[in-house]
């Protein structure tokens, strides 16, 4: 793997994201590639403010102004860190990107799904991921997971289970329509046999 590439991980919160991309990312660093290794929101300096405004903010935000905030960040984002990243021939393992605004904004908040992507799209040029990793589990088995290690839940992981049963919904109806582009893994299994379905897919990146 000599090019730039643009990984992604998605899913429901308390899925293994961050995990799965750590241990990508050791993985990559030990085959010899440089990778930056960015979320959304919060990648930049910009990203963290807006971060805080979208996930911690005391009260509410109108759908639209939050689908925006997320485009705004995702937009500064790109143009700063991951397009150049590419460029440079590096890998870029990100924690959420254009996927998780369709499910959240367009199906969690019963916004046009088509709307909400085609923001996305605009405001990254169309960049789009090499993969996406969607890590899939039952929201009741994710919100233990996050009970067990969370005192404080943001904005998007208080809401309701039939809030986070569309997003899941909205997840594997994005991996159906590009199987091309996602890998769907089953975040129920152990940590190092995710990570190896992984790995087995960014290998044939190649």
């Amino acid at each position: 793997m000599s090019r730039g590439l643009f990984i992604t991980l998605e899913g429901g919160d308390g899925t293994g994201k961050s995990t799965q991309a750590e241990l990508l990312r050791e993985w990559l660093t030990a085959e010899g590639r440089t990778v930056v290794r960015t979320r959304e929101p919060g990648g930049t300096d910009v990203g963290v403010e807006i971060r805080e405004l979208v996930l911690h903010h005391r009260g509410d935000i109108d759908p639209r102004a939050e689908a925006l905030l997320y485009a705004a960040d995702r937009a500064h984002h790109v143009a700063t860190l991951v397009r150049p990243a590419l460029e440079r021939g590096e890998v870029v393992v990100q924690d959420r990107y254009l996927d998780s605004s369709v499910a959240y904004q367009g199906a969690g908040r019963v916004l046009d799904p088509a709307e909400v992507r085609s923001l996305s799209e605009w405001a990254t040029g169309g960049l789009l991921p090499d993969l996406t990793v969607l890590l899939d589990l039952d929201p009741g088995a994710a919100r233990s997971r996050l009970d067990a290690a969370r005192t404080r839940f943001d904005r998007l992981e208080a809401e309701a289970s039939e809030f986070h049963e569309r997003v899941r919904r909205a997840f594997l109806g994005l991996a159906a329509a590009e199987p091309d582009r996602f890998l769907v893994v089953d975040a129920a299994q152990p940590i190092d046999v995710i990570a190896e379905r992984i790995r087995e897919r960014v290998a044939a990146l190649a």
